[in-house]
């Protein structure tokens, strides 16, 4: 007898299709199936088993395969797809497809394999005289020296490892790959004790806890504490990262503590067959500790124990296109549907776990001392640029604290969040600027191979600067402002004995330069970083004693009301970079606002101060978390097109529950990208569930919408604007 399995497939369409199949179980729902659409093949996912479907039976299609060979997705990370679905008004099919390693995707994918290396007797003896300049096969050498290392330690040496293996030097390694000498626990603090006592304390079952440190403190040994009980009691742990480069450290100190157990680490840097291969380790319940970030959230995990979002607060954790889905939120309600313990950890929560604490919905820890017993929090000093005037981005009080950090022979770390050489390219006589011609943006000036070039950070036009200014045609144009690239050239000219690094989203494109700037700086071969926001998180550097930071202020004018909510956070967040052992730290902070508010608690190191006055702030204006929003986006060749669409949503939106508001549609903040008008709509409610119960059927009515060349997006809890 025929079966009609329902079918989750990756298009736009919010419904399921329905496919018969001569063969199929209850126990295929979950699992990945071949299925024909239109002249296409695409890959699904079998949701349910129907007697019957509302299609008639000459038009039903018949299932191309039900791959059995992989285990089938199990019935909680099923229910919370659906979840995500329905929440993110996102449907059902993309939603779950997401799930899915890319290589999982494609109709027919080749099982991963070698998940670790280790040297030949060929491979040993090259080893012994491997040239001084070749610094990539040394590193590959000194890790494979003690014996087989898993495939995810060797991500940044793709180049030398394929080379060694086409001449025999390394072979695959099946079997378990760990060499890692044990790193013992360390002494705990009295503030770790009473902390981890609280955790391991608690009733079992589900409860969020909101665990407040700050930068240094310690929180990461409470995770590994946690963990070490949890897999004790035969569970997985699951702990999420905000950003790629944090994971390759945090992977090799959760190894060397758990040198016997089963590490994946899941992000998109990994290549597909990495990634699926630690997926499906996940999926057959062979991994004990799973390390990744966002997406993470969402891995099958059979023996689920204990879910740790480390740095919450941070916007990566929220996706921008597709499912927009924020992990910290998705996080805790896969720890309530599994009864089992999720840790939030921050120096600086999120307002609305902050929020969430304070309503006794999560419970609150602090760690408010620094772990490293010679440590202590840097002091943070506010440099008035009115009267001490920057030359070049430098105020004089910086470059002489550089100069005496130099003489030490201590580390510095100057931090501009602005990447390239120059904001604008400036033309002297009329004052006109770079702006890009296909969006509403400037262009920025980059330094590139020897000359200049002027870039997009939108949409990636990249054009060689014009010789005269196109609107007077006066040879007077100049960079304006400061980015990465100047403040480098800058400290170089000041400073030329100096080892100086940049860390920017330029420098770490190529897949493993990051971990090898990391270990140069621990291996005090750089003397002064310049660095953007990938510096300012999670990285721990003894030598590093000094921050400056440059154009803080840009944040204080934003439109956007979490503007200073990141600001806190980055600057609590670069500062916590300095003086992390027994060196004294010192953060110099370059403002014309030096009794503003933030700064004041900044200083202080007062999260809380700054939390509760800007909480307030937010009552009073109703934004969240002291409302709830949705954010309806459009973007098309015209501006009259993209309103015209979001007047008919507001329309359509006509009828709905009360303390429910929506807003008049408006241009968004950036109103053109790629040639693209864009235009937003706001939707807000004090009631979460008003809200939901309106934006289900509004959404359902819009999809009905003809809209040409338009694009729309929702975005539930925005971050972005």
């Amino acid at each position: 007898m025929r079966t009609v399995v329902q079918v989750a497939l990756d298009t736009p369409l919010d419904r399921l299709f329905d496919y018969l199949v001569a063969d199929a179980l209850t126990s295929d729902v979950g699992r990945r199936v071949r299925v024909p659409f239109g002249k296409r093949e695409l890959v699904g996912v079998i949701v349910g088993l129907v007697d019957s479907s509302t299609v008639p039976d000459e038009q039903l299609r018949a299932v191309i395969e039900i791959d059995r060979q992989l285990a089938a997705l199990p019935r909680e990370v099923m229910q919370l797809a659906r979840f995500a679905a329905d929440y993110y008004q996102y449907p059902l099919g993309p939603a779950l497809l997401a799930l899915l390693p890319p290589a999982l995707k494609r109709a027919k994918f080749r099982p991963q394999a070698p998940t670790a290396y280790a040297l030949t007797p060929a491979g040993q003896a090259y080893c012994a005289a491997i040239p001084v300049r070749a610094t990539a096969q040394r590193r590959l050498a000194e890790l494979l020296a003690g014996g087989p290392v898993a495939a995810e330690h060797l991500t940044g040496l793709r180049a030398p490892l394929r080379d060694w293996l086409n001449k025999g030097l390394v072979m695959a390694d099946h079997g378990s790959a760990s060499r890692l000498v044990t790193e013992p626990a360390p002494t705990l603090t009295e503030a770790q004790q009473n902390v981890l006592a609280t955790l391991l304390g608690a009733a079992d079952g589900f409860t969020a806890w909101l665990l407040h440190g700050v930068t240094g403190s310690g929180k990461t040994e409470v995770y590994l504490r946690l963990i070490e009980r949890t897999l004790a009691a035969g569970k997985q742990a699951l702990v999420l990262a905000p950003e790629i480069h944090l994971t390759p450290q945090m992977v090799e100190r959760f190894k060397r503590r758990f040198p016997d157990r089963k590490l994946v680490s899941l992000h998109s840097g990994l290549s597909d067959g990495d990634r699926l291969a630690g997926w499906l380790d996940c999926l057959d319940g062979r991994a004990d500790i799973v390390l990744g970030t966002r997406l993470a959230v969402f891995t099958p995990l059979p023996r689920l124990g204990l879910i740790v979002v480390d740095e919450e607060h941070d916007a990566s954790y929220k996706q921008m296109e597709g499912l927009r889905y924020h992990a910290r939120d998705v996080a805790v309600w896969r720890a309530r549907q599994s009864n089992i313990t999720v840790v939030l950890g921050s120096a600086t929560p999120a307002l609305e776990t902050w929020a969430n604490a304070k309503r006794h919905r999560y419970r609150l820890l602090s760690l408010t001392e620094r772990a490293h017993a010679q440590a202590s929090l840097p002091e943070v000093r506010l440099i008035d640029t009115r009267t001490d005037k920057a030359a070049l981005g430098l105020s004089d009080a910086l470059r002489k604290a550089l100069l005496e950090n130099l003489e030490r022979g201590e580390q510095s770390l100057v931090f501009i969040n602005r990447r390239g050489y120059a904001p604008v390219l400036y033309c002297r006589a009329c004052g006109q600027v770079s702006e890009c011609p296909r969006c509403a943006a400037h262009q920025v000036i980059h330094r590139h191979r020897g000359g200049y070039q002027l870039r997009c950070h939108h949409c990636g036009l990249a054009s060689r600067p014009p010789e005269a200014c196109p609107a007077c045609g006066s040879l007077d144009l100049r960079p304006a402002g400061q980015g990465t690239q100047k403040v480098e050239d800058t400290l170089a000219d000041l400073f030329p004995a100096a080892r100086i690094l940049r860390v920017d989203r330029d420098t770490t494109a190529r897949r493993g330069a990051f971990a090898a700037m990391r270990e140069a700086i621990a291996g005090h071969e750089v003397d002064i970083l310049v660095g953007t926001q990938i510096v300012a998180k999670g990285h721990d550097f003894p030598m590093l004693t000094l921050v400056g930071v440059i154009g803080a202020d840009q944040a204080l004018m934003s439109a956007d009301f979490r503007a200073s909510e990141r600001l806190f956070a980055q600057l609590m967040q670069v500062g916590g970079r300095a003086g992390r052992a027994e060196r004294a730290g010192r953060v110099l902070i370059q403002t014309e606002y030096p009794h503003h508010p933030l700064y004041a608690a900044l200083a202080a190191h007062d999260y809380p101060t700054f939390a509760e006055r800007t909480l307030r702030e937010r009552k009073l204006a109703e934004f969240p978390p002291y409302s709830h929003q949705a954010l309806l986006r459009a973007d098309a060749r015209s501006m009259a097109e993209a309103m015209a669409f979001l007047e008919t949503a507001h329309e359509l939106g006509r009828e709905r529950p009360e303390g429910v508001l929506l807003y008049d549609p408006v241009p968004a903040l950036m109103p053109r990208i790629a040639n693209r008008e864009r235009a937003q709509l706001l939707i807000q409610s004090v009631s979460r569930s008003r809200l939901q119960a309106f934006l289900t059927p509004w959404v359902a009515a819009l999809r009905e919408q003809k809209n040409g060349g338009l694009r729309w997006s929702l975005d539930v809890d925005p971050l972005d604007w």
